[in-house]
């Protein structure tokens, strides 16, 4: 599928075109957002996992990361760092002769979402995101497939705007 010149989706030929542009991600992500996940790992405890957009501004913002047992208790000092719009978008640039991109509905932790559904395959490893429509940004969910066995999933179960 060819993508017209100039497409703010598309960062480099080759790649499948990102759900969210650079901007939408930044109107997305305001000061504030707070994203609560819970990390699975099969044979290891589950976790939280929030993510916190501070000090936002054109370019970027600083993400405070913290991890959390599932009964709230911190589990290491939260993090922070600071993270551009474009690279955010960048997370979800895959190959695009390696991912299917399909619109699909699902039930989550925060209710029914629109979404697309991206799934990149490299060899035995299969990656699946969906992406809520409705909150640019990272994937409400995702899920990763070694030789047909999952090995991790994550998903939101709380989304906080400002």
């Amino acid at each position: 599928m060819a993508d017209p010149p100039g497409d703010p989706h598309v960062l480099e030929p080759g790649q499948a075109p990102p759900p969210f542009t650079a901007d939408e991600i930044r109107h997305g992500c305001p000061a504030g957002r707070t994203i609560r996940l819970r990390v699975d790992v099969p044979g290891e405890p589950s976790i939280l996992r929030v993510n916190r957009f501070l000090d936002c501004d054109a370019s970027g913002a600083t993400m405070e990361r913290t991890r959390l047992s599932l009964d709230g208790d911190p589990l290491g000092e939260p993090e922070a760092a600071r993270v551009t719009w474009r690279d955010l978008q960048g997370h979800a640039s895959f190959p695009a002769d390696r991912t299917t991109i399909e619109s699909v509905r699902i039930d989550t932790a925060i209710g029914e979402l629109d979404c697309l559904r991206y799934t990149v395959r490299d060899g035995s490893t299969e990656e699946v995101f969906w992406f809520a429509r409705e909150l640019p940004g990272m994937p409400i969910q995702y899920l990763t497939r070694e030789a047909g066995d999952v090995v991790t999933t994550v998903a939101v179960v709380d989304n906080k705007m400002p």
